[in-house]
């Protein structure tokens, strides 16, 4: 059964999204404080998706989000913020989410954003072929290793996914539909700002100067393409 950590302050809340997790045949883990979740983690090292809660006493969401990436762990991470709170979710997915979802939530988009998530993690770890090489760096989606001048970039499971595309696709224009359909599903009801997020992302990891983008470049208006 795939395992979820549900971290959530609120045991109303918490209890709902059990419920729901159990309803539809995963296996919750819960923490009500970011010290638990940690421990559930080292606990349960095949918990596949965090549910985080940003608001929290303690160690809070982001704070979480950010050892679980420190860790290296392949855990695939969802925020869960405030409507109002606009920032959270850009500071989430900066601090290596993979998604957010906005409360309040249905049962159905959360586990839709889940039943998403598990199948982008599987799909990441298939042996699509052999390697891509593009200037200085190597990707190579058999062990799920990226390198830039033969030193290894640590990459979430979305931005290798990500990288996969580009480097697959040299010198194509994708618009951002394009790669919020191959990367998040076709069936992916959040917004188009999680892409940029993730490019952002991506170029403070792999670019010279991310401020002036040399490999991932942007096209004004429509969307981003590997190289010039």
């Amino acid at each position: 059964m795939k395992k979820v950590l549900v971290l959530e302050d609120e045991a109303n809340i918490r209890s709902f999204i059990v419920i729901n997790l159990q309803r539809y045949g995963y296996d919750p883990i819960e923490a009500e404080t970011g010290e638990q979740a940690l421990d559930r983690l080292r606990e349960h090292p095949d918990i596949g998706v965090a549910l985080l809660d940003v608001m929290l006493p303690g160690i809070d969401g982001f704070e979480v989000c950010r050892r679980i990436r420190a860790s290296g762990a392949k855990t695939g991470i969802i925020m869960l913020t405030a409507k109002s709170q606009e920032m959270d979710k850009v500071t989430g997915l900066m601090t290596g989410a993979d998604d957010y979802v906005t409360k309040p939530f249905s049962p159905s988009e959360l586990i839709a954003r889940i039943d998403a998530l598990y199948r982008r993690l599987g799909n990441t770890l298939e042996n699509t072929g052999g390697a891509l090489i593009s200037g200085p760096f190597r990707l190579n989606p058999s062990n799920r290793v990226f390198e830039k001048n033969g030193e290894r970039v640590r990459l979430t499971q979305t931005e290798f996914a990500i990288m996969n595309l580009f480097m697959s696709n040299p010198g194509k224009a994708l618009s951002r539909g394009d790669i919020l359909s191959a990367i998040w599903g076709d069936d992916y009801a959040g917004e188009l700002k999680i892409v940029d997020v993730n490019i952002r992302r991506l170029r403070l990891k792999i670019e010279d100067d991310p401020t002036n983008p040399a490999y991932i470049t942007t096209i004004w208006g429509y969307g981003y393409k590997w190289g010039s």
